[in-house]
This record gives structure tokens, sequence and C-alpha cells, in this order.
């Protein structure tokens, strides 16, 4: 179990179905990313949440809360990823755990349960789930799930399956329609708002793609931590962003960011910044590893130790092998310029 706060706000984290707030309005499914889609499904419980909460007020207090318990919104997933149980592959992820745990807390959500999905759990035919897992362990008052929604083994339950199974025991269910990208386009595997899409765009470097389908800037998280403090040398020093190990890498090469600063050891507010990116094995110096780093745009305090969120805004250019440092340096200064252009406008 887990109590992540921040702000004054927290979600209540936990690995198995012991010891939870309960009873549940529950948003089902994997949920990776937090997509506009994924945020469709969430709406349902929030407002269920909300309403039973405001009914309660005013009304003859405690016994109505004893009788009528209101829902906590409960987001349900699986750990680890369903396609990692199943293939063995580390697969990487667009919100690891941490950020998971933030989007869904601006979101309003109180509670997150991770699933073990283990053989046990991936055998349950979709009786057996509804029943063991929704009714029994989560005590669930209400469901929401997104149109394509399969669980239940071998994925045999529907949506439609999990209304009607769920019916038996009075839970209404809510099946929200697949989200698109473009409201006047058919919703096609091309378009639908998907975690899948919004990979394949990270992928090519199509940063306003991947965002749009987001909701929100894509970000990448850690801690600096030190590196070989090449980039001083040459006029331009970077900050090493030490990642998760299971977050997802857009394309390599160099971007247009937006930094923000936390500063764990002070209780100050959040530092703006605007720089660029490097994501690659620095070709030019012959790197093996992959690095994340990012030089910003007026700044000069030391980094270390520092928290910090880089939103990518644009892709700038691939990662590139120069012929001397100092050709390398001329192409940062580009890069720079590139960048503070795409700002400015």
């Amino acid at each position: 179990m887990l109590n992540l706060s921040q702000n004054g706000c927290s979600v209540w984290v936990a690995s198995s179905t012991e010891g939870l707030l309960t009873p549940t309005a529950v948003a089902l499914g994997k949920f990776d990313g937090v997509h506009l889609g994924h945020q469709r499904v969430i709406q349902p419980i929030l407002q269920s949440a909300g309403n039973q909460e405001k009914q309660h007020i005013g009304e003859n207090s405690a016994q109505s809360d004893r009788e009528n318990p209101r829902p906590y919104s409960t987001v349900v997933t699986f750990d680890p990823h369903p396609h990692e149980f199943f293939t063995g592959q580390p697969r990487a992820l667009l919100t690891p755990l941490d950020e998971k745990v933030e989007q869904l807390r601006s979101l309003g959500v109180e509670q997150l349960v991770l699933l073990p999905f283990d053989r046990d759990l991936s055998a349950l035919s979709p009786e057996e789930f509804v029943d063991k897992i929704l009714v029994q362990q989560l005590q669930c008052q209400e469901i929401s799930v997104g149109q394509d929604f399969c669980f239940g083994k071998r994925r045999m339950g529907t949506a439609q399956d999990l209304q009607m199974l769920a019916g038996k025991y009075h839970i209404p269910v809510t099946i929200v329609p697949i989200q698109k990208d473009g409201d006047s386009l058919p919703t096609t595997d091309d378009n639908r708002i998907s975690t899948s899409l919004i990979r394949e765009s990270l992928a090519i470097g199509d940063i306003a793609k991947a965002n749009r389908l987001l909701g929100r800037p894509y970000t990448l998280s850690g801690e600096v931590i030190a590196g070989e403090k090449l980039g001083r040398t040459i006029g331009f020093p970077t900050a090493n962003i030490q990642l998760p190990k299971d977050k997802f890498l857009p394309r390599h090469g160099v971007y247009a960011i937006a930094v923000i600063i936390h500063d764990p050891t002070l209780d100050t507010l959040p530092i703006h910044k605007l720089g660029v990116m490097n994501i690659g094995n620095r070709p030019t110096v012959n790197g093996i590893d992959t690095r994340v780093e990012a030089h910003l745009l007026d700044w000069s305090g030391d980094l270390y130790g520092k928290n910090l969120v880089v939103q990518l805004v644009k892709f700038l250019r691939p990662e590139q092998k120069f012929s001397s440092l100092e050709a390398l340096k001329n192409q940062i200064q580009l890069d720079c310029t590139a960048a503070q252009t795409i700002f400015n406008a």
C-alpha cells in the first residue's frame, strides 16, 4: 500500500485487493498514458463519487454515510502489463507508476489498484472475474470501461458481457465509445486515440500528434545525475537525466523542450525554463549507452540532485555524428536558435 500525496491531494495505491478503500466506483483498463480516451473512461466514476458525496452533504449525517457510503473513485489496472506477462519481454511504458499516479491525482482519482497479473488472474473466466474481483474484493457499485475493453481468460469477455454480468449484481456499467483524433474523421484503427498510436507517433518524432492524443505534453521525468561534463567544455552544459528503466523513449534526436525544475531539498515553487534536449548514444564521442541530456537556455545554476520534468515541444533533427567537437558546438548553437524561434512563435 502507498499513499502518494502532492499539494494536499493524494491517491491511494494498492498492489493487492486487501485493505482497499471501499466501496468503489471503478474504471477498468490498462491506462498506459492516461490519454484523452482514458480520461473519458475515468470521467463517469469521478462524477459518480462526486454526485453521491454532494447528496450526503446536509443530510442527517453520519447515519446516511453508514447506510449509503459513497464509492471511492478507483482506477483498476494490471501489474505487470498483460503484454509483458504473456511475452516475457519487458515493456516500456508511456507512464511508469509515479507518472500514472500523478496524472490520476490531477484528474481527481482517489485510488489506484494494481491487480497482480499472474497465471491465476489470467485464468479467471469473465464470470469469475466479476464475482471474485469486482463484487467480492472491490465491492464495486459502478463500472466504466472503453468500448473495446476485453477481460477474463483468453480475453473472452467483452464490454457488453461485463454489462450483462454486472447487471446480475445490480451494478451499472458505462461503456464509453472509442475516442478519435479529429471530430470530422471516421473512427478507424489509424485515427482512434490509443496508446499504440501515441507510441508510434513518438517513435517517428511526431510530437504534435502525440501531445494532441495525450491532451498534454509528453514528459520525461527524473533526477539529474553526474555525467562526463563534456557539454560545459564546449559552452553548452547539459543535465544528464536518470529516467525510470521502464520509460518509453521517443525517437533519438534533438528536441525543443520546456522544463520544470523541482528541488526536493527546498520547499520552493518549481522553476520553469526552456531548452533543447538530445536523446541518443552521442556518436560524436563514440558513446555506447543511451542518454537523455538537456541544455537549458538562460540558466547557469547547479542542477545536480534536482528533479526535472521535461515536456517535449518539437522534434528538431535526428541524432548525427559530427567530424569534431567544434562542428558539434556549432550545430548545438543552431539547435538553440531553432528552439528559441519555436518558443517565440
